[in-house]
């Protein structure tokens, strides 16, 4: 495990490097260090790793939604409310709807399939969105309108919408019946994870404030508690809706508006960890890929999810109607949606491990949205942000230097 362990950091840090070189986005070379170093290629990944893969990339997702919390201010999430909630399910809603109807005519397959297909694929990736809006929000593109801030709130929420109507999809393929409370889960799921989020970054604080420990012991607990987060949602599954990382989140959030002072100290630890984190969770999302059944897929996936994302943009200029926002601001947070990659990571397979019909079919689709859209969206973002957002730090200085 050990060799296996620094075979991924050095051959990762080796190849982002080299993609950084030619101005490219680094996790293409953590992804691509996953296809050559994972099972389907140079099988270099021990075998024990594999097994808590899973687990390992909910720890990196963990480390980046904390992240993201501890970078947020609640007074500029109040300005971004009426787009943020459009964004968290307008554009989702066309994507799954438009996969629906054409994955039946492409591939042959049912619709309730298909419907499942949609869920998987339509969650955009935090992994992918969330270091770049944490790094505008610092930059201070996009600042006027909040636009980072914006674009951090509605992708959160919009998982967990896509996530519950995954699992009510998935219900109906193994031929169960479809109830009105799977509908309910969602906006119910949404509320207990964001009060428990709250509630915990509020109480956390006052224990901060009343107990003298070093900084990096304040780490270990917010970690523990991020892990105490998701694990209720598993164990609490069959109870009641709750969304364990939007509760991470909103700890982060509520930390910060009680405990200002400590949360800027904190974000440059979770900076720090979130090297490694981001390694572990692209590289291991990249030994998902097999090649050879990626190619066999064809075409056509290719042509569908570029549909998909076609229509998901078609979402985003729909949710932002009636916004202040320019062209090119809604044309940069309708990029921001495109990249995909950890729900599909995590929730592309449970098809195929349940037996589901066209469960390889709904994986590879899945693996081919990653490769495409993670990239696409990546590259994006980092050569358009200064071009199509504003940057009033940037004026600021410019005024200084005049006067």
């Amino acid at each position: 495990m050990l060799l296996s362990i620094s075979i991924i950091i050095l051959s990762s840090l080796l190849l982002s490097k080299i993609f950084n070189l030619i101005k490219l986005p680094t996790i293409l070379g953590m992804l691509l260090t996953g296809m050559i170093i994972g099972p389907y290629a140079l099988d270099l990944i021990d075998i024990d790793i594999l097994n808590i893969s899973a687990e390992l990339r909910k720890i990196a997702l963990i480390v980046i939604l904390i992240r993201a919390g501890l970078s947020l201010d609640i007074s500029d999430l109040k300005k971004v409310g009426r787009p943020a909630i459009l964004l968290s399910f307008v554009p989702a809603t066309i994507e799954i709807l438009a996969i629906t109807l054409l994955a039946p005519v492409i591939f042959d397959i049912s619709y309730t399939t298909a419907a499942i297909m949609g869920a998987i694929v339509a969650a955009v990736s935090p992994a992918v969105v969330v270091p770049r809006m944490i790094k505008l929000i610092e930059s201070g593109h996009g600042k006027n309108k909040n636009i980072p801030q914006m674009i951090l709130a509605g992708a959160s929420i919009d998982d967990v919408y896509v996530i519950v109507l995954f699992y009510a999809f998935l219900k109906l393929g193994q031929g169960e019946n479809f109830h009105v409370t799977t509908i309910l889960n969602v906006p119910l799921s949404i509320a207990l994870g964001i009060f428990i989020g709250v509630i915990s970054g509020y109480l956390a604080s006052i224990f901060f404030k009343k107990f003298h420990m070093r900084d990096t012991v304040k780490v270990l607990i917010i970690f523990s508690i991020g892990f105490l987060a998701v694990s209720l949602e598993d164990a609490l599954s069959q109870v009641i809706a709750l969304s364990g990382l939007l509760a991470v989140m909103s700890f982060g959030i509520s930390l910060k508006n009680y405990h200002p002072v400590l949360s800027e100290r904190l974000v440059k630890k979770f900076e720090k960890i979130w090297v490694i984190a981001e390694i572990i969770l692209f590289v291991l999302v990249g030994a998902l890929v097999d090649v050879s059944v990626l190619l066999s897929v064809g075409l056509w996936s290719i042509v569908l999810i570029i549909l998909a994302m076609v229509f998901r943009m078609f979402g985003v200029y729909l949710a932002l109607l009636k916004t202040n926002l320019n062209g090119k601001e809604k044309l940069f947070t309708a990029i921001s949606y495109t990249p995909k990659a950890t729900v599909q990571a995590a929730i592309g397979a449970i098809p195929l491990s349940l037996g589901l019909a066209n469960g390889e079919l709904i994986l590879m689709v899945s693996v081919v949205a990653i490769c495409i859209t993670a990239p696409f969206g990546a590259i994006l973002m980092d050569k358009t942000y200064q071009k199509l957002l504003d940057n009033p730090v940037k004026h600021d200085k410019i005024n200084v230097n005049i006067v």
